[in-house]
């Protein structure tokens, strides 16, 4: 993260976990975008698991969440800004986000926007914006990194449509706005270091995204590795 700011263009990372890699088997177009990634970090247990099937070891696997903290300190350091884009039917709209962050960084220069997010048949997301304002609006200020929570791939779609040079590095991170503004309880630490995330996040109420989350947990928990066990 340290040699991505210190150049002076754009870096795009992505947090892979078993859905990541289930949609980019059918979506040419996000599969490109991961593949061209200046850094994929393994988030999910799946991931672990599926090393451990070829006679690997993942040396490092990292929840956004966790990355996140650890780029935001680095932020808060160097006195760099953060522009956060959120899902307006996200649980965290990004006012709440930027001032649960500066509850514990409060040296950010932090702005952002709620966008309207949802997709169409080509599967490329709608933003209720046109990208020539935002673009306008990241080179305009002095943002360094970005943070967008859509959901993959739609914040993947997001995050390289509107690339530019003052955007040092930008990161799509999924739940961790909810996690920030305390809407959604991390796990117990044993759960976290048993890759049961997934079940805890599950138990979560009041969250109207769980009847989505069923076929997620399902495609990570038993598509994907029947997948890796029938060599697919």
């Amino acid at each position: 993260m340290e040699q991505f700011l210190s150049e002076p263009k754009f870096h795009q990372i992505a947090t892979i976990n078993p859905e990541f890699i289930l949609e980019a088997q059918k979506n040419e177009k996000f599969r490109n975008i991961l593949n061209n990634c200046d850094l994929d970090i393994a988030d999910g247990i799946g991931i672990k698991f599926a090393f451990w099937r070829y006679g690997k070891h993942l040396k490092c696997r990292m929840t956004g969440i966790d990355l996140m903290h650890r780029i935001l300190k680095i932020a808060s350091d160097r006195g760099l800004g953060i522009f956060l884009a959120a899902n307006k039917d996200g649980l965290s709209t990004w006012e709440e986000t930027r001032k649960a962050i500066l509850k514990k960084y409060p040296k950010l220069k932090i702005t952002g926007d709620n966008f309207d997010c949802h997709p169409r048949e080509s599967g490329d997301p709608v933003l209720g914006f046109e990208a020539s304002v935002l673009d306008s609006r990241l080179r305009g200020n002095d943002q360094l990194m970005l943070f967008c929570n859509f959901g993959a791939p739609y914040q993947e779609l997001f995050i390289n449509s509107v690339k530019c040079d003052n955007i040092r590095l930008a990161i799509g991170v999924g739940g961790s706005f909810d996690f920030l503004t305390g809407k959604t309880k991390r796990a117990p630490v044993l759960m976290c270091r048993l890759g049961l995330e997934w079940f805890w996040r599950l138990l979560q109420k009041p969250d109207p995204l769980v009847p989505r989350r069923w076929k997620r947990i399902w495609n990570a928990v038993i598509i994907f590795p029947i997948k890796i066990i029938l060599n697919r």
